[in-house]
C-alpha cells in the first residue's frame, strides 16, 4: 500500500507546483522602479491584455515606418497651383505603380526611395531610418520612461529637445518645430514656444506628427490622453492645429475602447465620429472633416473629394481657412488644415485596410508622408504585428535607427520594435496607476482601466 501511494503523492506535489507557478506574478514587462499597488477591479473596468498590447505597439511602430517611408516617395509632389485643376495637377489611383514625379524641391529629380510610386519596405537584413514623423514621438516615449513620469513638464520637454535634436547640421525639423526649437535655445519654455506672438508657424502641421502616440499611452481613456498630450501639442501648435492634433490623439486612444466585434471599417468610422465630436464646431478643421465625411457617405470617389477639398479651402478659402492669402512658401503646403483634410480622405476611404489607406494617403497630395504615417501607425496598432506581416509578409525589419535624425540616446545607434513596445507597456503601467487610478494584474497580465 505504501508503495502504491507514492506515485499519487508525487502527482499531487507536481500539480501543486504547477498551480503555484501559474499564480506567481509574471516578471515579464515588470518595471522594478515602479510600485505596483494592489487593486480591486470594478465591474465597469475595461480589461486589456498587456502582452497583446505589446504586440499592438510593435504593429504601430512597424506600420508607421512602412507608411512613413512609402508616403515620402510622393511628399510634396502635388500641392495644387491655386487655380482650376488641370490634368496632372494631382495623382489619381491610376498612378499607383507608375513612375514617381519630382517634388517641389526635387529639381526635376524623382524620389530616390523608389523609382515608382509603390510601398517602401525594409527587409530583416536592413534598418528602418527615423524620420520627423517618428523621431519626436520616440523622444517623448524616452522622456516618459527615463523620467518615470506620466506628465512631462515644460522643462522636461525643453531639455529633451535640446539634448536629442541637433543644433547646427541637418536636424530634420521644419516650420513650427524649428521655430520652437530656436526659441528653446533662447531659454523659452513651452507653451510659450507656440504662442502666435512668438511663433508665426503655430498653424502648421508639426504637432500632428509628433504627439499621436500619447493616445496609446492612455488606452481607452481619451481624457487622460489629452491631459498627457496637452503641453507637447502646445509646444508647437495653437488653435485649429492643436484641435487637429487632439483629434489624432483621441483616435489612438479610442482604438482600445472601440467594440472589437466590429469590422475594421466599422471601427474606423466609429472612432472618427467620436473623435470629431470633441472638436469645436467653429473650427475649420471640424468643417473639413464634415465636408469629407459627407462626400464619403454619398459615394463620391476620393479623387473628386480631394479636388473639391483643394478648390473649397485653398482656392476659395472657405470656412475661415485663409492660408492662401498669407502668401506662404508653397502656399502653406505644410499647413495643418489642408493636410488634415487629405488625411481624413485616406482614413475614411481606406476603411481600415492598411494597404489601401497607405495607397490613398500617398496619392492624395501635399505632405503625404504625414497622413500615411499617422494612419499606418493607427491601423498597424489595431491589427498588431501579425496583421502588418499578413499584409506585407514576414520578411520585415524590426530595427530602428533613431540616430539617423536624433542624437544622444543611451544605446547603440539601432533600437528595435520589441524593445520600443516593451517600454510603451511600462509607461502605460504608470499611467494606469497614477492617472487612471486603475490596476496592473501580473497574474492575468492585464490592466484594469476605470472608465471614469
Amino acid at each position: 500500500m505504501k508503495f502504491n501511494r507514492q506515485p499519487h503523492c508525487l502527482l499531487f506535489i507536481i500539480f501543486g507546483l504547477l498551480i503555484s507557478c501559474q499564480n506567481q506574478p509574471s516578471s515579464e514587462l515588470k518595471d522594478p522602479s515602479q510600485t505596483y499597488k494592489k487593486y480591486s477591479p470594478q465591474p465597469s473596468d475595461i480589461k486589456i491584455s498587456r502582452s497583446e498590447y505589446k504586440e499592438k505597439l510593435y504593429g504601430f511602430w512597424l506600420g508607421q515606418c512602412i507608411a512613413n517611408w512609402t508616403g515620402l516617395v510622393t511628399e510634396m509632389d502635388k500641392i495644387g497651383n491655386i487655380g482650376e485643376i488641370k490634368t496632372g495637377d494631382f495623382y489619381t489611383r491610376e498612378d499607383w505603380g507608375k513612375p514617381d514625379q519630382p517634388s517641389i524641391w526635387g529639381q526635376g529629380i524623382p524620389s530616390d526611395l523608389s523609382e515608382n510610386i509603390d510601398f517602401v519596405i525594409r527587409a530583416k537584413n536592413e534598418v528602418w531610418g527615423a524620420d520627423d514623423d517618428t523621431d519626436i514621438e520616440y523622444i517623448y516615449q524616452h522622456l516618459l520612461y527615463t523620467k518615470k513620469k506620466s506628465i512631462l513638464s515644460p522643462e522636461d520637454i525643453r531639455d529633451g529637445w535640446l539634448k536629442h535634436i541637433k543644433k547646427e547640421e541637418e536636424n530634420y525639423l521644419w516650420v513650427s518645430n524649428q521655430k520652437a526649437f530656436d526659441l528653446m535655445q533662447e531659454g523659452m519654455l513651452p507653451p510659450d514656444t507656440s504662442d502666435p506672438k512668438n511663433n508665426e508657424h503655430y498653424d502648421m502641421i508639426d504637432a500632428q506628427l509628433t504627439t499621436e502616440i500619447f493616445g496609446f499611452f492612455a488606452p481607452a481613456r481619451p481624457d487622460i490622453a489629452q491631459k498627457m498630450a496637452y503641453l507637447p501639442i502646445r509646444t508647437v501648435a495653437r488653435e485649429d492645429a492643436a484641435y487637429i492634433s487632439e483629434f489624432y490623439v483621441n483616435m489612438y486612444s479610442l482604438a482600445s475602447k472601440v467594440d472589437q466585434k466590429l469590422t475594421q471599417k466599422e471601427k474606423i468610422l466609429w472612432m472618427a465620429k467620436e473623435a470629431r465630436s470633441k472638436m469645436p464646431a467653429s473650427s475649420y478643421a471640424t468643417k473639413m472633416y464634415d465636408f469629407v465625411s459627407t462626400e464619403y457617405q454619398k459615394g463620391t470617389n476620393w479623387e473628386e473629394v480631394r479636388d473639391s477639398l483643394y478648390i473649397k479651402y485653398q482656392v476659395n478659402q472657405e470656412e475661415g481657412y485663409d492660408i492662401t492669402s498669407k502668401e506662404l512658401y508653397c502656399n502653406g503646403c505644410f499647413a495643418a488644415g489642408i493636410n488634415y483634410g487629405a488625411s481624413i480622405i485616406s482614413l475614411l476611404y481606406g476603411e481600415g485596410d492598411l494597404k489601401e489607406t497607405i495607397k490613398i494617403g500617398t496619392l492624395t497630395g501635399w505632405d503625404s508622408d504625414n497622413p500615411t504615417a499617422t494612419w499606418g501607425g493607427l491601423i498597424g496598432f489595431m491589427i498588431g504585428k501579425e496583421g502588418v506581416e499578413g499584409a506585407f509578409g514576414s520578411n520585415l525589419s524590426d530595427r530602428f535607427d533613431i540616430h539617423r535624425t536624433r542624437q544622444n540616446f543611451p544605446l547603440d545607434s539601432v533600437d528595435n520594435f520589441e524593445n520600443m513596445s516593451k517600454i510603451g507597456v511600462i509607461i502605460v503601467d504608470r499611467v494606469v496607476q497614477e492617472e487612471m487610478k486603475g490596476g496592473v494584474d501580473f497574474v492575468e497580465n492585464v490592466w484594469y482601466i476605470p472608465l471614469e
